[in-house]
């Protein structure tokens, strides 16, 4: 079976290609994509070689993982089930997570049409949702994932670092809990994105002397600090301003510089959590509060572009030719 799809053929190179798909077995669902959601963080990294799979950095001695088809994340409309499938059918609107690829340095990926994908990798979307709005699901998933691991009560400080696609889903998710939210980031067009309510705030890293900004923002301390970015001196920076028994939240990509001292951590009695991935069930979760205007997807969407125009797509975000922030991939 063939399909169009968004091929890295070598370190940061990508270009539209036709692609051999694995027939659809009983339990597959065969989707026509409407729009992929390009994670920028994610699929720049394998772009540039730097990870084998998931969390897994590259080592100088692994193989170079291409070609493959990046991404993970669409929606689309279904074309036909397999026998073995319930609750879908023809013509339903579904969010679709991987889907399988022939031929490839990974038999999975993200940018293809038609897509054929496991059913346990596809949710029927709301009667009546904008597809758009949910094609990002999975990369919603993990700052909802981020912002629900660590504990906390209405009114607590927390601070998220990075103000990409995850910092902004994290701060989101953190706000539908009560928290108070900083928003820490570097870049003025993304921290304006964020919409804070009272006693939320947005801090610029390059102003200076953030330590002492966090300090007279939570007098009381802070206790949920969240790492985005994938840097532990930045989250080890803000020690000082932690409650005692507060929490770390790290989904930042260390690219294999990932150690951390426990001892001062034990000093303060913190709890470091390491949340990755996705599961069915935090997708569903997220699709929900996306439904009910708890997150925002809309707002962060900055680029579009029909999937033809894909190298450009990834030019824009790999070269930082201009602000960025959501790049979506239009199929139609």
């Amino acid at each position: 079976m063939r399909a169009q799809a968004v091929v890295a053929t070598a370190p940061s190179e990508v270009a539209v290609a036709e692609v051999e798909v694995p027939e659809p077995g009983p339990e597959d669902v065969v989707v026509h994509v409407l729009h992929s959601w390009i994670s920028n963080g994610t699929e720049g990294s394998f772009l540039r070689g730097e990870r084998m799979g998931g969390d897994t950095p590259r080592r100088d001695t692994d193989p170079q993982p291409f070609p493959h088809v990046p991404g993970y994340q669409k929606v689309g409309i279904v074309e036909r089930v397999g026998g073995a499938v319930e609750n879908l059918a023809r013509g339903d609107l579904v969010f679709v997570s991987i889907s399988r690829v022939s031929g490839m340095f990974y038999g999975e990926g993200g940018h293809v049409s038609p897509a054929v994908a496991h059913r346990s990798q596809v949710w029927r979307l709301p009667a009546g949702a904008d597809p758009l709005a949910y094609s990002g699901l999975v990369l919603a998933q993990v700052g909802f994932n981020c912002g629900t691991t660590a504990p906390l009560a209405r009114g607590d400080a927390t601070v998220v670092l990075g103000d990409g696609l995850v910092g902004h889903w994290s701060a989101q998710t953190l706000a539908s809990r009560g928290a108070r939210v900083l928003l820490v980031g570097r870049h003025a067009d993304r921290l304006a994105k964020f919409r804070p309510r009272p006693g939320d705030a947005v801090l610029d890293a390059e102003s200076g002397a953030p330590l002492n900004a966090v300090r007279r923002w939570a007098p009381d301390g802070v206790q949920v600090v969240v790492d985005t970015v994938g840097s532990v001196p930045a989250m080890q920076a803000l020690y000082p301003c932690l409650r005692r028994g507060a929490h770390l939240v790290s989904a930042g990509f260390h690219r294999g510089r990932g150690l951390i001292d426990i001892q001062p951590m034990r000093d303060r009695e913190l709890a470091l959590h390491a949340p990755s991935g996705w599961t069915r069930e935090r997708v569903q979760q997220t699709m929900e509060m996306v439904g009910q205007g708890e997150l925002q997807t809309l707002p962060l969407i900055t680029h579009r572009f029909p999937m033809r125009q894909a190298a450009l797509a990834y030019h824009l975000i790999l070269r930082r030719t201009e602000p960025c922030l959501g790049v979506v991939l239009d199929w139609n």
